[in-house]
């Protein structure tokens, strides 16, 4: 709630406060009302103290000293209930309808009554009781529906008015340095930063700057720094808000607010406008008779009709990012709306080491910290990805007391984020252990001997995250975009090790391999039907399905467009790979059988073998096969990228 709203109720809560105690004090709830003869009963027997006589009531002070007999018992139980009035413990304070009785003037000169008159007035009792009530609770209603149903016919005073929250250059603190590894996204924003710094250059050549720049890129690429960095560089107000924030389920909110954020941007030009997750706004319109959309569809025609309606050499730049820039509509992406794209991609090693260097710059790091070497074991992740390996490894840090973020402290972070928080307390049977080592071995000694398989750095059996009770860490030599048949092959064998080990030790399979052959099915049938590698079927891609750029979401199903014959070929083909590639990793793990039997054991030992002691194994018990050249064969390849860990041996179920 805003504090201007804040401060409004509170004055409400002040006056109904303020009208409660003139009731309180007006009404006089500390006196009880009885009747008339109780009254004159009590005046009698000398026990009223003091009286005030009104037009049509009596208000007494009465003493209850020995009044129980005079009075009923649940009336005089009734009196004592109140609270004691002037005088002593036992008075109480009474008020009793008048009745017109010429000798109560002389009765209470009589008992020594001390009395006096008062002056009522029954539309003053009526006025406060009753109308300053009634009238108190219509105006708040009308208060109330004037807030919340006026939008759309300017009664309401703030819901139609646009809700970005406003920075100005001292408070826009961030600065293209802030920003690392999207060198290249940076340098397409420098032109709107020199527009808005120097103008007048880019105006005296007739040139215009684009109205509106859409930044696109994965969750956590940095799409929001950068665009407060454009603000921070330029000097200029940055005024943001997210896309949902334009959308009520009041109709003309959402067009109300466009109109007023164009409005106050066009008041404070030179300035930034940036709209963060454009995808809740400008989803492409479609054709529905239910008219469910009504009102997201017209906040979006009032955008396009905005941006069609100011001038670019005003001053005022538009930025908008999103994940999911698939889905826009089509208007919103011609030239003269959003005529800029600027992509921002997962950072390479390098630019992922920068990021690192960023965000470690206040976290105390030992000598021994290579930032090159952490981000060689972080292929795919973001900018927000990295920065939390920085966080999770200074808490590690200091969870162990340290003086010093360590290297150690850095891979116990790596494994936390891919693989889940380790769970050394859980408690599992020895048999599922040993299977679980021989799982872990399958994997690690199928790719060792492979020559296209990622370098092993790092084998676990001990459990992490919810379902994962061991994996295998590997090293790719550099990063990848492209990858030959024969380096998916390789990859298909190291998905299928753990399973054959399962097979070669025990002769029969576990549920631990659940992860594995799901991930080794998408591959194979992506090989068939994405890129073409079926000799059956040629070149030719069957799947129609086309996933979003950046964002990984569960996408509807497509309807085939090839024949029941194809499909079935297409699921022989898969088959196949499968098939093919559990023959070549049962030949090289029989053959290999004494090293996994040996790598086996030593996890059972230690939980977790490094790259150093898996060096050491392999070169006491391993023999180089010509057709596959172990590890120990293969000259030593310089570590430069990233681990990708494998999960495996999931639980069952």
């Amino acid at each position: 709630m805003e504090r201007k709203s804040q401060l409004t109720l509170w004055y409400w809560v002040a006056l109904i406060g303020l009208l409660v105690g003139m009731q309180y004090y007006l009404i006089d709830s500390h006196a009880a009302t009885i009747p008339y003869s109780d009254f004159k009963t009590l005046l009698a027997a000398g026990k009223v103290r003091e009286a005030t006589v009104g037009q049509s009531t009596i208000a007494a002070q009465v003493d209850l000293t020995g009044a129980k007999d005079l009075l009923p018992a649940s009336e005089y139980q009734r009196l004592l209930a109140l609270p004691p009035g002037t005088g002593g413990a036992q008075m109480r304070r009474v008020v009793t309808d008048r009745v017109d009785d010429p000798q109560l003037t002389q009765q209470l000169e009589a008992a020594h009554v001390r009395y006096s008159g008062a002056a009522e007035s029954p539309w003053l009792r009526m006025l406060v009781g009753w109308v300053v009530p009634i009238g108190l609770i219509a105006l708040l209603w009308v208060w109330m529906m004037r807030r919340g149903m006026g939008a759309g016919t300017g009664l309401m005073t703030g819901v139609g008015q646009s809700r970005a929250k406003l920075y100005v250059e001292s408070k826009t603190a961030v600065r293209f340095a802030d920003v690392a590894g999207i060198d290249e996204a940076k340098q397409e924003l420098e032109e709107v930063v020199q527009f808005l710094r120097n103008p007048e250059r880019f105006r005296g050549l007739g040139g215009k700057i684009p109205k509106g720049v859409l930044i696109v890129g994965a969750p956590g690429t940095g799409k929001t720094l950068l665009a407060k960095a454009v603000a921070g560089e330029a000097g200029v107000p940055f005024l943001s808000i997210s896309g949902s924030e334009f959308v009520e389920m009041f109709v003309g909110v959402g067009a109300a607010r466009v109109r007023d954020l164009f409005a106050q941007a066009q008041q404070r030009a030179p300035c930034i406008i940036f709209i963060d997750e454009l995808d809740a706004l400008g989803k492409a319109r479609g054709v529905s008779g239910l008219g469910g959309n009504d009102e997201r569809e017209q906040t979006l025609n009032q955008l396009l009709v905005q941006m069609d309606g100011f001038d670019s050499q005003s001053g005022v730049i538009i930025l908008a990012a999103t994940n999911r820039p698939e889905i826009l509509d089509p208007a919103l992406l011609r030239p003269g709306r959003f005529d800029r794209h600027v992509a921002i991609d997962r950072p390479d090693i390098k630019g992922r080491e920068a990021i690192l260097k960023v965000h470690a710059k206040n976290v105390l790091l030992s000598p021994e910290v290579d930032l090159g070497v952490v981000a060689a074991k972080t292929p795919g992740f973001a900018g927000a990805d990295l920065a939390n390996i920085v966080n999770e490894a200074a808490l590690h840090a200091a969870r162990e007391n340290k003086k010093a973020v360590e290297p150690k402290d850095f891979d116990e972070a790596i494994d936390r984020v891919i693989a889940g928080l380790e769970k050394r307390n859980r408690v599992m049977n020895p048999k599922e252990k040993e299977t679980v080592a021989y799982h872990e071995a399958g994997h690690a000694l199928v790719a060792e001997n492979r020559a296209h398989a990622d370098r092993v750095s790092k084998i676990s059996i001990i459990p992490r995250g919810i379902g994962a009770l061991g994996y295998t860490q590997q090293l790719p030599t550099e990063d990848r975009y492209l990858l030959k048949r024969s380096e998916l092959l390789d990859r298909l064998d190291v998905l299928l090790g753990g399973r054959v080990a399962e097979e070669l030790v025990y002769g029969d399979v576990s549920t631990g391999a659940q992860d594995d052959l799901q991930r080794a099915t998408d591959m194979a049938r992506h090989m068939i039907t994405q890129y073409g590698m079926s000799e059956r079927l040629g070149q030719v891609t069957f799947d129609t399905t086309r996933p979003p750029a950046f964002l990984s979401v569960p996408q509807a199903p497509q309807p085939v467009s090839y024949s029941e014959e194809t499909a079935r070929i297409i699921d022989e083909e898969v088959g196949r790979l499968i098939k093919d590639a559990h023959e070549r990793v049962a030949k090289t793990l029989t053959e290999q059988r004494g090293t996994l039997e040996a790598l086996a054991r030593l996890l059972l030992a230690q939980e977790v073998v490094d790259r150093t002691a898996l060096d050491g194994l392999l070169s006491g018990h391993q023999k180089t096969d010509p057709e596959h050249p172990t590890a120990a064969a293969q000259p030593q390849r310089e570590v430069a990228a990233a681990s990708s860990l494998l999960p495996r041996a999931r639980s069952a179920g």
